[in-house]
């Protein structure tokens, strides 16, 4: 399919022109994936900062990777669902959509963890010896 709609554009606009479409648009998607992914890290940092377990984030980092894969393989077909996937209010329908169809929940996103502290009164203070015993006889046969 892919082969057959870069056939179809580059008889309306053009091979060299086709190719270079495709070369600007894994160019420019490239800096998109980058820029939303530095902001999707940063909102992860913040949320685990905070207790919260940033699943919502970390599905937007998985959306983000897969657009970057679909946008640097050449095709108009992979650049559009690329695209698709820069786009916020899209992976939120299709984050709802995965949601209601299959048993993965995201209703622990919400929820607070708590980070393990030592206390002192966890500590337990205590001594160690190394003992190196001499092998046996029945060993050595």
């Amino acid at each position: 399919m892919e082969l057959m709609v870069f056939a179809a554009v580059s008889d309306k606009i053009g091979i060299g022109t086709a190719f270079l479409l495709a070369f600007l648009t894994a160019i420019i998607g490239g800096a998109i994936v980058r820029h939303q992914g530095l902001q999707t890290i940063m909102a992860m940092r913040e949320a685990s900062g905070a207790g919260k377990l940033p699943l919502s984030k970390l599905f937007d980092g998985f959306c983000l990777v897969a657009a970057g894969a679909m946008l640097i393989t050449p095709g108009f077909i992979t650049d559009a669902v690329g695209f698709s996937l820069l786009v916020p209010a899209f992976r939120d329908i299709l984050r709802h959509i995965i949601k209601t169809h299959t048993s993965w929940a995201m209703h622990g996103a919400q929820s607070q963890h708590q980070a393990y502290r030592a206390s002192p009164d966890d500590i337990i203070e205590g001594e160690c010896e190394e003992i190196n015993e001499p092998s046996s006889d029945i060993t050595k046969k």
